[in-house]
């Protein structure tokens, strides 16, 4: 598909900086939680952590009750804490941590209106070398998707950028297909989607897919499995597991492509050192 397709909300200037404070709600949440990991803390307690920080900034959780009216549960928590085995959407609850584990936090908040949404992994003390790669190849390959957005350029750039870097990783990776990246706005899940890999049929290159044009803001989000990508959700409609029972890592940032160059909504210094060091222009709007 080609050009902007119809249903893709472009955000006013100010609209955009509602998306910022609402990045900035969740990176200070993500942080905090980030901080409070440890062995024998429980999914429960982090969730609190990061809950706590949303209303103390005026925000709401973009993931409490989330789906409540689409024929299931709603998602009982502030964020998803998926751990090891589970992809993502993992359910805050009774889990303890323990040392090794690999622990993916997800998180989202509303500002007036307006969402971000953002994801890390995290290391629970000391894990195998082999996670802490998985995690950094995820968290690069997130990186170089972004950079890989410009003006005039298609959301399929993303998407070529993600799976290029991972392959050239030569570990054998898994990428997650089923769960994909997103616009984001006004609802934390717009079209269109941002796949992780380029789609199947198409020659692999750049240029494909929805047009980056000013005013669009998208979540990218690759998700890497040390083993089989193959996944399935679990009885409580929400964790994503690999088939293989093998950990899997999640990275994700809300961006938007300005004027001026990229600006991560979600990155506490917006995104200026990554995207510094990958040679790409950084290009925030002014309060």
């Amino acid at each position: 598909m080609f050009g902007t397709p119809r249903g893709v909300e472009i955000k006013t200037r100010e609209q955009l900086l509602l998306m910022r404070r609402a990045g900035l709600v969740v990176a200070a949440a993500l942080a905090a939680t980030r901080a409070a990991v440890r062995p024998g803390v429980s999914t429960r307690e982090l969730d609190a952590v990061a809950a706590e920080v949303i209303r103390s900034a005026g925000a709401t959780p973009s993931f409490l009750d989330y789906g409540a009216h689409e024929g299931i549960g709603g998602f009982q928590g502030v964020t998803c804490l998926s751990v090891n085995e589970e992809v993502v959407h993992g359910v805050p609850g009774h889990r303890v941590l323990v040392e090794g584990d690999l622990l993916s936090i997800d998180c989202g908040a509303v500002v007036e209106g307006w969402h971000g949404d953002s994801a890390v992994t995290v290391a629970v003390g000391e894990v195998a070398p082999e996670l802490r790669a998985l995690s950094g190849t995820t968290r690069s390959a997130l990186w170089h998707g972004i950079a890989a957005a410009r003006l005039g350029g298609h959301v399929g750039d993303i998407s070529a950028a993600v799976e290029a870097h991972v392959r050239a990783s030569d570990a054998g990776y898994g990428i997650v297909e089923e769960y994909v990246g997103h616009g984001i706005g006004s609802a934390m899940h717009q079209p269109p989607d941002v796949p992780n890999v380029v789609a199947r049929g198409v020659l692999p290159g750049r240029g494909r897919g929805p047009k980056i044009v000013e005013g669009l803001a998208l979540a990218v989000e690759p998700m890497l499995t040390l083993g089989s990508p193959d996944n399935h959700v679990l009885a409580d409609d929400w964790t994503v597991v690999t088939d293989d029972g093998r950990p899997a890592a999640h990275w994700e940032h809300t961006m938007t492509v300005t004027e001026h160059g990229l600006w991560v909504l979600t990155a506490e210094d917006g995104g200026a050192e990554m995207l510094g060091a990958l040679g790409v222009p950084f290009g925030p709007l002014a309060d």
